[in-house]
């Protein structure tokens, strides 16, 4: 077993490790968050509770990754680490691939008897946890995962998902190009958050008169965009959608801006990170994107705007979306085990089924028939002047609207793919 797949208890933050509050490294290898509790006359009560968090600690994803799990580790240090009156803890293990994400699944539910996980960064790690969830029947959060197959035709009766699917994404954010122009390129990853990018857009482009004028899928963790990029200058489209991730979208942003393509073909990309720009820097980032949440957000909810404030006192710097996502991720997980005072997978799955928050006007919660989560997107531009090396988007819109906007943009039960299982 190497390093990077052995759960871990640290207490300093690296950037490429995550602080994890109290504790040190034991030999048990737990992260572990024990408190002075009462004694507990019963030995089996006393135990700790144990939740399973898979986010990379190595590979393209890793620095979305840090931020997610801080969130997680957040949302159970807000609870004094106890659930149903007793200690828990949290057992995170890396994600270096989709195997590997199954496999450290795996090992959460055998090796660590966790009763729930959180985790899956990129789409194909979700899926793998995904299917160990469904085997082992073990409720899991997928907290960041865009892929539509997840709560589509992979759909499971244990796996919830918190991101809005890339449909979503896509039917906010593409009349926003349609109005930049007509001919679009498209740059996608070749792995199923990107196929499903330029599926979608295409499908789109198909339905509103617009043109492809070119398209690529480039492999993950691509160093060198510069003949992606010659070949959208010679096509000369009037907006570019991009479908990279994390680092690689640092990457192609970068060396956009070197080739000095910023500021002369408008950049549009859903679902992106504040972590993602924040690595671009103020001078080469540029763009407009779906976000899930954003830290300045004034519509933000207080229970929200306190979680960003107790971040940013831990970590001396603002929660990032991904942040807010491993928190919200979490929450709801810890939430239906204490709704559902039970640790069986099945009372949990029906707690996650009935719960509920509210964010503004809206209610936000998992459909009952896909696991969807219900919640709306951000419009973000970049500013035109960025003065604060945190803070680099203009909100244009929050979307979608009303409920009728929201339930044909998530699509109803008769449209879903997903044919639901029994517990």
């Amino acid at each position: 077993m190497t390093d990077a797949n052995k759960p871990q208890r640290i207490s300093t933050i690296r950037r490429r490790s995550l602080l994890l509050g109290a504790g040190s490294l034991g030999a048990s290898g737990l992260v572990s968050a024990r408190l002075g509790m009462p004694y507990i006359g019963n030995a089996a009560a006393a135990e700790p509770i144990k939740i399973g968090m898979i986010w990379a600690k190595t590979g393209s994803i890793v620095d979305q990754s840090e931020y997610l799990a801080q969130g997680g580790m957040l949302a159970l240090e807000q609870r004094n680490n106890t659930l149903l009156g007793r200690p828990a803890e949290i057992v995170w293990l890396d994600e270096p691939n989709p195997q590997g994400a199954q496999q450290n699944a795996e090992r959460l539910v055998g090796e660590h008897k966790v009763v729930g996980m959180v985790g899956g960064a990129l789409s194909s790690f979700a899926l793998g946890i995904s299917a160990v969830a469904k085997k082992a029947k073990i409720p899991y959060v997928a907290a960041n995962a865009a892929t539509g197959d997840l709560t589509g035709k992979s759909c499971n009766k244990y796996t919830f998902r918190l991101q809005p699917p890339v449909e979503v994404h896509v039917r906010a954010l593409a009349p926003y190009c349609g109005e930049i122009g007509k001919k679009w390129y498209l740059l996608t990853a070749a792995y199923a958050f990107g196929q499903d990018i330029k599926k979608a857009f295409e499908a789109y482009a198909k339905a509103n008169g617009i043109t492809i004028v070119g398209a690529d899928e480039v492999p993950v963790g691509t160093p060198d965009y510069s003949s992606f990029i010659l070949k959208i200058r010679a096509a000369k489209p009037d907006v570019v959608i991009g479908g990279v991730a994390a680092s690689d979208l640092t990457t192609f942003l970068k060396q956009w801006n070197e080739l000095g393509m910023r500021g002369r073909i408008p950049f549009a990309e859903i679902s992106v990170g504040n972590t993602d720009l924040w690595g671009v820097g103020p001078e080469a980032a540029d763009g407009l994107y779906t976000l899930t949440w954003y830290y300045k957000n004034p519509n933000n909810p207080p229970e929200e705007q306190a979680m960003a404030a107790a971040y940013e006192k831990k970590y001396n710097r603002p929660a990032a979306d991904k942040a807010w996502m491993g928190w919200f991720g979490m929450k709801s997980l810890l939430d239906a085990i204490e709704a559902a005072k039970s640790t069986e997978p099945g009372a949990i799955v029906a707690a996650l089924e009935k719960w509920q928050v509210k964010r503004g006007d809206l209610d936000v919660h998992y459909r009952d028939f896909d696991h969807q989560m219900v919640n709306r997107l951000l419009i973000a531009s970049i500013k035109p002047k960025i003065t604060d090396k945190w803070d680099y988007f203009d909100i244009k819109a929050e979307l979608p609207k009303t409920q009728g906007d929201i339930d044909k943009a998530f699509g109803s039960q008769a449209e879903s793919a997903c044919k639901m299982d029994a517990l």
